[in-house]
């Protein structure tokens, strides 16, 4: 078992993995800052050493030199929407200072990105690669990390990169702790404030469910040495297409059809004043309504287990999830269909 540092221990993405490392017995120190609770995705607290401190810093405001054996770095601002200096300070410098601590005793560090570094892109995108045309400062912060990472393995820092995709719901149950980023556009659909959007014909959303991301983390701690120099996408077992979600979201008694038209044809100024107002409110997704990247997972295969099935039923859970938490609300009036999608 080893000694781990995980920053970002109070997000999402962090208070399952702390939970996961915990129970398979490694002695877990959660680096906290903001959030000072560590919560793990079903919402129970988990008990593990805290320090607090701040990524923003050099040595991350931590006044002694504090040893491990592996750090995971996992805080990050994630929001899409985010002034370029608070990027820049959080997922890029932050980055920075920690690859510094680490490279202080060469301590194993697991850099957590995400699979859209790939940036505006239709292809394959194989383990390793990254765009140069990004759609929001987030995508663009996180290819910059990535970079720091890569410049620090050449250094002889032992890395590994690991790249969820859009993390939503547990796939057993569709719970998630905290509803953010895609899910604001999933509510406003679902509750018909957006009737209309415009979507590619072949575009997909690779919406992964928190368990295999946490717990293909939490296997490329255990088998570091295996996974070292590498890139791993943490991504769906099947992307969502669009077509798919809105019959998924239509399904739902008391849940709105969308309709996904061709961009081309999409005109924002055709639409009632009140949806315009929800489409400003939604603009910094719409952009993942419009590409298809497809994830190359073949370290993946080797190195964490298989994602669990992200079909309709899954997607139905993810839904049901949201209306058993209060996130959303499901209304007779809503149950009307829409246009059949024309992407």
């Amino acid at each position: 078992m080893m000694r781990v540092l995980v920053t970002g221990a109070g997000g999402l993405i962090g208070g399952e993995l702390v939970a996961r490392l915990a129970a398979a017995g490694h002695e877990v120190t959660a680096l906290l800052h903001r959030n000072r609770a560590i919560i793990a995705n079903n919402g129970t607290p988990v008990a593990v050493a805290t320090l607090f401190g701040d990524i923003r810093q050099p040595g991350l405001g931590l006044g002694d030199n504090p040893q491990f054996d592996l750090i995971v770095h996992a805080a990050a601002v994630t929001s899409f929407d985010a002034p370029t200096d608070v990027y820049r300070a959080v997922n890029v410098d932050g980055t920075r200072h920690v690859i510094a601590l680490a490279e202080r005793r060469l301590t194993p560090l697991v850099y957590v990105s995400t699979a859209y570094v790939c940036g505006v892109c239709d292809a394959i995108v194989r383990e390793g690669e990254r765009g140069d045309m990004f759609s929001n400062g987030y995508e663009a912060s996180k290819a910059a990390a990535e970079s720091l990472v890569e410049a620090a393995a050449l250094r002889g820092l032992p890395t590994v990169i690991a790249r969820p995709s859009i993390v939503v719901g547990d796939s057993a149950t569709g719970r998630l702790r905290t509803f953010d980023n895609i899910y604001l556009m999933l509510r406003l659909i679902a509750e018909r404030r957006l009737r209309t959007l415009p979507g590619a014909m072949h575009a997909t959303l690779d919406l992964v469910p928190i368990d295999h991301v946490a717990g293909g983390i939490a296997a490329l701690v255990a088998g570091f040495d295996r996974a070292r120099g590498k890139t791993v996408h943490l991504v769906a077992a099947q992307a969502t297409a669009l077509p798919l979600l809105a019959a998924a979201i239509a399904a739902v008694p008391g849940l709105g059809q969308p309709a996904f038209v061709d961009p081309a044809s999409f005109d924002r100024a055709a639409l009632p004043p009140a949806e315009r107002r929800w489409h400003a409110v939604a603009a910094p997704y719409m952009s993942y309504l419009l590409r298809a990247p497809r994830f190359d997972t073949a370290n993946a295969a080797t190195l964490v287990p298989p994602c669990p099935p992200t079909d309709a039923a899954w997607l139905g859970r993810l839904l049901h999830a949201c209306l058993d938490a209060g996130y959303l609300s499901a209304r007779p009036g809503n149950a009307s269909p829409m246009p059949a999608a024309e992407c």
